[in-house]
């Protein structure tokens, strides 16, 4: 069974060719990149894979088995089209089953919440499309936490407008085994799982950060309209808004979800003291 990988290049993709790499269950891992110059090193073949073009697509998808479309970065209308695009040229080319990353979050009254109904309509387009598939949904990434550590360090203080709500964070690496499973093994076909770990407050995150990282930060809790205001400033209008919207939605306890992680791979998710204590390392 081959099974091809978009976006390959990206962090996510990269992680989850590698998981499956690293599953040696035998199966021929393929990578599709808009621009294939950037996988030098990649230890996989790579094909020309533009969600924009349709064409190309079917081309390189080609005796493919199983492919997994990772959420595209576009705007949500364009994002919906350019994944209809990978879609319809799976089944062109033989392929019976599609995987797809889709995310947790606000379905509407937030900022982000467009681009969360653009996954859902995503969703409905791959259960209708006659083909196999599984479906993740993917927690808060808690990497960018920690990459902002010495921005935090400056401030003295973790801020948004989160306040006390609790989020599904999760790891590039551990979405990377759930994907990996989802894609090798039948038994997660037709099924939709929350992708996350051990839920989380602000002021929680605050806490792992002060011991891996011997800070003394604090949360501090703002108002949607102040935080969107000082992420748009420091952002651009478009990122910062969406941003913003991301913790209003944790805000209203749209991340507060039951995980399926443990359904997803067979074992529990990496839990928050083991993950802060490698870092220490």
């Amino acid at each position: 069974m081959t099974i091809a990988v978009t976006a390959v290049t990206g962090h996510l993709g990269a992680e989850i060719a590698k998981a499956l790499s690293g599953m040696s269950t035998g199966e021929p891992v393929i990578g599709l990149a808009r621009t294939p110059e950037k996988a030098k090193g990649m230890d996989i073949e790579v094909r020309a894979g533009d969600y924009t073009d349709r064409e190309q697509l079917e081309q390189s998808l080609s005796g493919v088995d199983t492919v997994l479309l990772v959420s595209g970065m576009a705007a949500p209308d364009d994002r919906i089209e350019q994944h209809r695009n990978v879609i319809s040229a799976a089944s062109a080319a033989g392929v019976k089953k599609i995987v797809y990353t889709s995310i947790q979050g606000a379905e509407k009254g937030t900022a982000f919440s467009p681009i969360v109904q653009s996954n859902r309509q995503t969703e409905a387009d791959i259960r209708a499309s006659g083909l196999a598939w599984a479906i993740g949904r993917n927690g808060i990434y808690i990497e960018p936490d920690v990459e902002y550590i010495e921005t935090y360090k400056a401030r003295g203080e973790i801020a948004n407008c989160a306040g006390d709500g609790k989020c599904g964070y999760t790891t590039r690496p551990e979405l990377a085994y759930a994907y990996a499973c989802m894609l090798t093994d039948p038994k997660h076909d037709g099924r939709t799982y929350n992708l996350h770990g051990e839920l989380l407050t602000q002021a929680q995150l605050a806490q792992y950060l002060n011991r891996t990282f011997g800070t003394q930060l604090q949360y501090r809790s703002m108002s949607v309209a102040e935080y969107r205001e000082e992420r748009v400033a420091e952002l651009g209008e478009f990122i910062g808004t969406v941003i913003a919207g991301i913790y209003e939605g944790i805000r209203n306890g749209a991340l507060d979800r039951t995980s399926d992680y443990q359904a997803a791979t067979g074992r529990p998710h990496q839990s928050w003291d083991d993950y802060f204590r490698s870092l220490e390392t």
